[in-house]
């Protein structure tokens, strides 16, 4: 028997009458309760409707954030919310991370995110969000034992990689292949063993697969995994290495990819976690749920914002390199042009990651000594958007995107790279925020309600009769 790497499942816990319940892991609860009985306080909101009071629950969370509990009210009222975009809809209760975007607040288990941009490793940080703490020396010790165990993929996918057309976008190929993971390597018979091994194969191939799509795509030899290097010097020498050029390491373009995964391992119920959620509540596995969070991630308003800010600055710097006009275009409400990088839907203030982000961005461009002229232009537009009256009042300050996109062209990694290497940062998240959902006995299927504006009851008409 393997001994548990991420602790007890409450799959399995279920099938064990016997067990104790002094084992549940913080952030983790007993059969028969749930965070809803936890943190129900004894205020409530009275809807009038029909002539009849109804009273609905408030329920508050650990720093303060108050929702209104409406789970019984289609059956109380026959009434349903309506909020397009779930901009006020709470979807779940959660103890994996703390956002508050009104005062630039970011917490992965009570841990503010500077504190592990600054001091923790990528595996840590993977072991905090999945496990609910920081692991001991032992424990991180055996992660990286695993991670490193597992990392190899099957060489009968390098197959499946050349049978996609050359212009395919790696996360297209990524999603595939993450999913095809489940042929090569099935579920386990214990969840203890599902929990520690599938979680961590994961992790560690996730990498592997996406340095060899880049790889293959060049038509380069792959680069196997190697034993002496760390998560992300890994990747990095699994990128760039190749047998004319040995790649050397630059530690800090490797602690800057290093700060760049931790910012992005997880975002509270952002699209693709909110994708993971959803589909995992189906009781698919875990390769199929993370597939589709990837494909959520893919898109442009999402992960694929950092590679839209680059593209952006090509389009600046093949129009004559005057950001200017893109500036003006951007504050006119009649123009659907938006200014990539800038702005969040969350942050009303700075984004706590685009701090973090700009100091390592600020390192990398003064070291590497880049001419490059689309991020010449980069600092250009960030110095003028940040004193522009328009962009200060509407808090359209400069987010994490931005600096990330810098970022990774300075390291080397292909535009169309960029969001593979968002893909995988957010990871951990993805896989704890699906942990903790498939563990919660407070489970339910997920299946949103609709207001329906269609026509109303219509009779079929024979095709020769129609017009």
């Amino acid at each position: 028997m393997i001994p548990p790497l991420f602790g007890k499942s409450s799959i399995n816990q279920k099938m064990n009458p016997e067990r104790s319940d002094d084992n549940v892991m913080p952030g983790q609860l007993g059969d028969g309760e749930s965070f809803m009985e936890m943190i129900q306080t004894t205020e409530s909101v009275t809807l009038t409707y029909g002539g009849k009071a109804y009273e609905l629950p408030i329920i508050e969370g650990t720093e303060g954030e108050r929702a209104i509990d409406i789970a019984a009210l289609r059956r109380d009222t026959g009434l349903i919310t309506l909020d397009p975009g779930y901009a006020n809809t709470g979807s779940c209760t959660s103890a994996i991370t703390f956002l508050d975007g009104e005062h630039g607040i970011l917490r992965y288990r009570g841990i503010p995110v500077e504190q592990l941009a600054e001091h923790a490793t990528f595996k840590e940080t993977a072991y905090l969000l999945i496990n609910g703490r920081l692991p001991t020396r032992k424990e991180l010790t055996r992660f990286s034992v695993l991670l490193n165990d597992h990392s190899l993929v099957h060489e009968d996918m390098k197959v499946f990689y050349q049978s996609f057309p050359s212009r395919s976008h790696p996360m297209g190929i990524l999603s595939a292949m993450v999913n095809a993971l489940r042929s090569f390597y099935p579920e386990l018979q214990t969840a203890e063993e599902e929990n520690s091994i599938t979680v961590t194969r994961l992790l560690s191939k996730v990498r592997t697969l996406a340095a060899m799509s880049y790889k293959i795509s060049m038509g380069h030899t792959v680069v196997y995994p190697r034993s002496d290097l760390a998560y992300c010097e890994n990747f990095l020498n699994m990128m760039f290495d190749s047998p004319v050029r040995p790649y050397h390491l630059d530690s800090d373009v490797v602690k800057a990819l290093r700060v760049f995964w931790i910012l992005h391992a997880d975002h509270e119920q952002n699209c693709s976690t909110s994708a993971v959620r959803l589909v995992g509540s189906a009781r698919v596995n875990l390769y199929a749920a993370i597939s589709s969070g990837i494909a959520a991630l893919w898109g442009p308003l999402h992960g694929g914002a950092n590679q839209a800010v680059i593209e952006m600055l090509s389009d600046i710097y093949e129009t004559g390199g005057d950001f200017r006009p893109h500036l003006e275009r951007a504050k006119d409400r009649n123009d659907p042009f938006r200014l990539m990088g800038f702005g969040h839907r969350v942050y009303k203030t700075y984004d706590p990651r685009a701090k973090i982000m700009k100091k390592m961005c600020d390192t990398l461009l003064t070291k590497l000594h880049i001419d490059d002229p689309l991020l010449d232009i980069a600092m250009e537009l960030e110095e003028a958007a940040v004193k522009d009256d328009y962009f200060v009042e509407h808090h359209l300050y400069p987010n994490v995107d931005f600096y990330a996109g810098i970022v990774l062209r300075a390291i080397g990694i292909p535009t169309n790279m960029f969001t593979v290497l968002f893909a995988i940062g957010r990871l951990p998240g993805w896989i704890a925020q699906w942990k903790e959902s498939v563990e919660d006995p407070e489970w339910k299927l997920n299946r949103p309600r609709q207001i329906y504006t269609g026509p109303g009851k219509i009779d079929f008409i024979p095709i020769d009769e129609r017009e």
